[in-house]
């Protein structure tokens, strides 16, 4: 791995660049506790309350896949409505991304 912003050559676990100090990805993941997926209603993305797209975020995959399983649950084995109802209810609200940024940026 090479440094963004003096190009040397450094290993791909140090957090930070020995000859400029320049923070690496690792560092920046460790920093920013959004950096890695929680299960949240998803605020930007929604079309209802977020909890198809809350759930794909988490998981790694497409919303509208999510969506198509969670239809199939409601129409097929009849407890999806009971259970999106019980998501929405359960699932934290996602942090806006302008705070989310703020808080990464102060250091947590």
């Amino acid at each position: 791995m090479f440094c963004t912003r003096c190009g040397i050559d450094i290993d791909e676990k140090v957090r930070y660049c020995s000859a400029c100090g320049h923070p690496t990805k690792l560092a920046e993941a460790a920093a920013n506790p959004y950096a890695s997926p929680r299960l949240a209603l998803d605020t930007e993305h929604k079309k209802i309350a977020g909890v198809c797209a809350g759930f794909a975020r988490y998981l790694g995959v497409d919303a509208l896949l999510v969506r198509i399983v969670w239809l199939a649950l409601v129409l097929g084995a009849g407890f999806g409505c009971v259970a999106y109802l019980i998501a929405w209810i359960l699932m934290p609200k996602d942090a806006p991304r302008a705070v989310a940024a703020d808080y990464a940026r102060q250091g947590g």
